[in-house]
């Protein structure tokens, strides 16, 4: 399959359940609007409306994450076993996204991967293996923000893999992920797409931002310099690993907000959960402690209460 095919294809994936979500948050008065603002992108109908209230978007970030609730209390309670990519450019929204899908599940089922730099051990080692050792159990979902398809991009573009390496990880990594998918996972990957004006903007506020300076790196001014390099290395990863069993789907990440709606609900679409939620527990009265005294307080150290 071509590049064109395979992100034509990615396109027709999304385009509809996009559509429907963007549609349900358009204002009645505003669908004029809405109706005049499609346009095609790579070969597919996209609807683009105005940018989604603040509030609208709160109010379908809860309902989503109602939804990943009971998706995982069905997959605690059936073995399912859930491995989700999150790859894209650097400041396309990937932690943003992954923060809201955790959010609101328990952290004993959902696991968040992201790696650094390889020790001089793992550089020896076989090169998925220090991801293999975190794939899920039985019940688990992992997060991975990156995974082994570093070698695709970042490392194949900055020199930091031979040529060799990089063709074997190539030839490899399909096969790796059938047998994943064989032995009873369910892996998801996605591809975070943002325009360069978008991921400038993005690199400036992160600058100037004390609090967020850190998400930004030498290594993302890098990368920066050589916008083309990595399109053309995330071309030739697509050809090679958009497989049958384990698609890319890709996420259009210029609007933050639609793109983590769109996400999420992508993701619910994937599994074929059912609510299993637990009915609400009935708190019984507490028992009195009549043979309790508290120490007293002289006797303890307490936080200041600064606020």
């Amino acid at each position: 399959m071509s590049i064109d095919e395979v992100e034509t294809q990615q396109n027709n994936d999304l385009a509809q359940p996009a559509t429907g979500l963007i549609e349900s948050l358009v204002k009645p008065k505003d669908k004029k609007k809405f109706k005049k603002s499609k346009r095609i992108f790579d070969g597919s109908t996209e609807a683009f409306a105005k940018k989604i209230p603040k509030k609208t978007f709160k109010t379908e970030l809860k309902q989503l994450q109602i939804e990943l609730v009971k998706m995982q209390y069905w997959i605690k309670h059936t073995g399912y076993r859930v491995v989700v990519i999150f790859e894209g450019r650097d400041a396309a929204g990937k932690g943003g996204v992954i923060k809201r899908i955790a959010d609101p599940l328990n952290p004993r089922g959902c696991r968040v991967v992201a790696l650094g730099t390889p020790s001089d051990r793992e550089k020896t080692q076989w090169y998925f293996q220090r991801y293999v050792q975190h794939l899920p159990t039985a019940g688990e979902i992992v997060l991975f923000d990156r995974s082994w398809y570093n070698r695709a991009g970042v490392e194949r573009v900055m020199g930091f893999c031979t040529e060799a390496e990089y063709q074997e990880f190539m030839q490899s990594c399909p096969e790796f992920e059938r047998m994943l998918v064989r032995s009873g996972i369910v892996l998801i990957k996605y591809w975070f797409s943002v325009s360069d004006e978008e991921q400038e903007k993005r690199f400036l506020s992160r600058s100037h931002d004390p609090a967020r300076r850190w998400k930004l790196s030498p290594m993302d001014l890098e990368s920066r310099d050589r916008w083309v390099e990595f399109s053309k290395a995330k071309d030739t990863m697509f050809a090679y690993t958009n497989i049958p069993e384990a698609p890319w789907f890709t996420i259009e990440a210029d609007d933050k907000r639609r793109a983590r709606l769109n996400c999420i609900h992508h993701l619910l679409s994937k599994v074929p959960y059912e609510d299993m939620t637990p009915p609400p527990l009935e708190l019984p009265s507490r028992p009195v402690a009549e043979d309790y005294v508290r120490a007293p307080r002289n006797e303890q150290f307490f936080v200041p209460q600064v606020y």
